[in-house]
């Protein structure tokens, strides 16, 4: 018989679900199956689940017919088990290294029915804080039953913190309730009915406290549904154990009142319209299952509390969590007015200005304006221009406009309508616009007012982390402030990506609320529907002899390195390639303007593209493209035509700023980690060979299947024209 049966059931976590099946596969324990209840998620978590399951047995998938929510979910998980033991995890959620192996040990040891562990609670913003285990579990006896050591009741009550015997189960009939907070009723009755309870207090699994999404953590009436689950575990604590049932009163009924108050005191649970309502229910539910012999109030204001739910007054209630707040919040304000007043003085000159904006935010949204910005106001480029000229084209009436700086205005094309950033035009236009497309975040100061739409274009498919995944990186947790990264995200309303691999990778670094529109990448069209000629018109434009081999350069930027310290001699790369190539060398934007490129006498043959306003051009151009991790390699391989990847420092990158997947496995082209590896690459045509190409080949497949032409006007008619069906997001 399998050891273990770990009952994962999965809906809409396809950020999450990969590392959790990767902590789970990678155990060094075996002698476990993973029965996965695909519950019916609409997002890409269905085939995740395939994946895994067709190159590991031990994984297997049970696929709902329709969503029955996570209670049923786990039924039909467990009706499928065979393991001694079952657990059921969470799929957002993740299990330690080594956890499985001491879980196995312990049960062995002790043969409990019931086995408690330890967790971590892993905030967002990458904080840990230990688990209610971690101080109930290290003064457990070796075994005990709940009647024994009733303390036991006071670890989180929830499923995935205990491996039960399947047998115990199955005798006794138990199962998960449907709604909210199901996992009550489970897991009471469950510890009172166990013979044998063990406790393991290391960290067996990371407790992930998702920013967003908890249905526990949304404000909603649903929240009323823990008086019936409340209620069902007495019920079945009195019918299944009723000679423990007497004893174990006092210690539940506590337990649940601290969980009434916890509920009701969280800001977003119980809607402010609810609470009185809420409490007054608190106060039936202390009434009817009080202990005739009383129990042990705890200290404090929570004892306070406990009485004042007894005796059914809310507006007392009200009253001391009032004036309890008051006080912690007076000790905040204080060390807060310390902190802001140096911010003050650094704010004076920008004053006036925003005193004006915050009058234009009392003003009418300006239903025709569409504001449009890219690369923190360089100019008309990247996915904002694809969308904005398809709007032009798709959504008459509509009056484009874009956010430039002031250096950048003599570079815009003619007859672009735009405003100088920070003007009074600008002030006016950011207060009162209905849209807003950005290929980055606006100023963190800018409010998001209601009727009006926020679009993240981003400008390229992701390989280096972002966002809440740079926390594990040394050198993206450095340059981010996460706190006003989540902020900003917050205003989004939709999020435009070009791949699965991108939604999925945007889902776990910003996790906001914003829709999904998985489309392809607007300023992808142009490469996906040129023709022959246009390359031939841009050479031209560019001054390049249409005879002559274009190979474009374009390195990204790195956190730690200095911007004149080059990983590549383009001098010397130009003379090895010979006088029938040209070597186009493109910087980073955050180095723009480029300069100390030097052309040795007489051979001309590098071009310095770094200031060409538009990149699309470029790779128009080019026969081939040279970069290393940048997110050109995404969009050239829309053309179908060879990639190198030069890689000098490849260990030092996916060390210090990390990547979603390893690119010396699956490149798009031949790789050189060397300068003479790569000049081989380019002198023999290397580049071009039969792996070359399929490896191209399947990197398109993999990155580039939505860009055929159409992803602007999916991007219009889902953003401007409201038409649901461009729409392809599974959130």
């Amino acid at each position: 018989m399998t050891a273990i049966s770990i009952v994962l059931p999965v809906y809409k976590v396809q950020a999450y679900l990969r590392q959790c099946l990767d902590s789970l596969l990678g155990q060094s324990f075996t002698d476990f199956e993973v029965v996965a209840v695909d519950d019916c998620s609409p997002d890409y978590s269905g085939a995740i689940l395939a994946e895994y399951a067709q190159r590991d047995s031990r994984v297997r998938v049970v696929t709902m017919p329709e969503n029955v929510g996570l209670g049923r979910a786990r039924n039909a998980g467990l009706d499928e088990a065979v393991g001694e033991y079952v657990w059921f995890l969470d799929s957002d959620d993740w299990m330690a290294h080594g956890a499985l192996a001491a879980v196995a040990n312990r049960l062995r040891a002790t043969e409990a029915d019931v086995l408690v562990v330890g967790f971590d609670r892993v905030h967002w913003d990458g904080r840990v804080v230990a688990g209610s285990a971690a101080t109930v579990l290290p003064g457990a006896p070796e075994t005990f039953t709940a009647q024994e050591w009733p303390r036991i009741v006071n670890v989180l009550h929830v499923a995935w913190n205990k491996i039960v015997r399947r047998d115990l189960l199955t005798k006794l009939g138990f199962r998960f309730e449907q709604g909210w907070y199901e996992d009550v009723s489970f897991t009471y009755p469950v510890l009172v009915a166990a013979s044998r309870i063990s406790g393991l207090p290391r960290t067996c699994v990371h407790y992930r406290q998702r920013r967003s999404g908890a249905i526990t953590r949304t404000i909603d009436d649903r929240h009323f549904e823990i008086f019936d689950h409340w209620a069902h575990a007495f019920a079945l604590i009195d019918e299944y154990s009723p000679d423990r049932a007497e004893a174990l009163r006092p210690p539940l009924f506590r337990r649940m009142i601290w969980h009434y108050l916890m509920v009701l005191r969280n800001a977003n649970r119980v809607p402010y319209r609810s609470r009185r309502r809420f409490f007054a229910r608190m106060h039936d539910a202390y009434r009817q299952f009080a202990p005739p012999g009383g129990y042990d109030e705890p200290d404090g204001g929570q004892g306070v509390r406990h009485r004042l739910v007894g005796r059914g007054s809310y507006r007392r209630y009200r009253a001391f969590d009032l004036s309890t707040k008051l006080r912690t919040d007076a000790r905040r304000t204080a060390k807060r007015a310390v902190r802001y007043g140096r911010r003050t003085l650094r704010r004076v000159e920008h004053g006036l200005l925003r005193l004006y904006y915050l009058a234009q935010l009392r003003r009418p949204v300006d239903p025709d304006l569409a504001l449009f910005a890219a690369y923190w106001y360089r100019g008309v480029a990247c996915n904002p221009a694809a969308v904005a000229a398809k709007a032009e084209e798709l959504v008459p009436g509509m009056r484009r406009v874009w956010v430039v700086s002031r250096s950048r205005v003599r570079a815009l094309p003619p007859g672009t309508d735009y405003v100088v950033a920070g003007t009074r035009q600008y002030y006016r236009a950011v207060a009162r616009a209905r849209w807003m497309v950005n290929n980055v975040n606006w100023p963190q100061w800018l409010r998001k007012r209601p009727g009006t739409m926020h679009v993240m274009t981003h400008h390229g498919t992701p390989l280096k982390k972002m966002g809440l995944d740079q926390l594990d990186h040394s050198a993206g947790r450095r340059s981010a402030d996460l706190v006003a990264q989540m902020q900003r995200a917050d205003r989004w309303d939709f999020s435009v990506t070009a791949n699965a691999h991108t939604t999925v990778a945007w889902e776990r670094a910003y996790p906001c609320g914003y829709r999904t529109l998985e489309v392809g990448y607007p300023r992808n069209d142009r490469l996906a529907t040129a023709a022959p000629d246009e390359s031939v018109r841009i050479r031209d434009e560019l001054g390049l002899d249409q005879r002559m081999r274009v190979v474009l350069y374009a390195p990204t930027h790195r956190d730690w390195r200095a911007v004149d310290d080059p990983l590549l001699d383009v001098d010397h790369l130009a003379e090895r390639l010979g006088p029938d190539t040209v070597l186009l060398v493109r910087a980073h934007y955050f180095h723009v303007p480029a300069g100390g490129l030097s052309s040795p006498p007489g051979h001309g043959r590098i071009v310095d593209v770094s200031a060409h306003p538009a990149v699309e051009d470029l790779y128009l151009a080019a026969d081939l493209l040279i970069t290393d991790y940048s997110s050109a390699m995404f969009d050239y391989a829309v053309l179908d035509r060879p990639v190198v990847i030069y890689a000098p420092d490849w260990p030092v990158y996916r060390e210090l700023r990390g990547v979603y997947f390893d690119l010396m496995e699956t490149p798009p082209g031949a790789v050189a980690t060397t300068e003479g590896e790569l000049i081989d690459i380019l002198s023999s045509g290397a580049y071009a060979s039969d792996a070359a190409t399929s490896a191209r080949t399947a990197f398109r497949a993999r990155f580039c299947y939505l860009d055929d032409g159409g992803a602007a006007e999916r991007v219009v008619r889902r953003v401007f024209l409201n038409e649901t069906a461009s729409d392809r997001s599974g959130k």
